[in-house]
């Protein structure tokens, strides 16, 4: 399993767009993706999941990923919160 910290830099938030991005980005992947704030997990393959973070601007997620592609996972999920995530 890795995991890595990621910022949300989108001024709105984790609202729905970018939520279903990250989804999107996420079930491309055999890996198990789990997303973490404030000590709460959630599915990142499940939009409700995502949603429930209620991720406001400058939130702090732990992403979490385990399986035989995490790396590229990780990679291509943290790679979208370095980004505006706005299309």
């Amino acid at each position: 399993m890795i995991r890595k910290t990621v910022s949300v830099k989108n001024r709105k938030g984790l609202h729905m767009r970018p939520a279903e991005q990250l989804v999107r980005t996420a079930s491309r992947f055999k890996s198990e993706v789990t997303l973490v704030k404030d000590d709460i997990p959630v599915n990142g393959k499940s939009i409700l999941g995502v949603m429930m973070l209620a991720a406001e601007h400058g939130s702090s997620i732990t992403v979490e990923i385990d399986g035989p592609d995490e790396t590229d996972a990780l990679k291509a999920i943290s790679d979208m919160f370095d980004q505006d995530q706005e299309p």
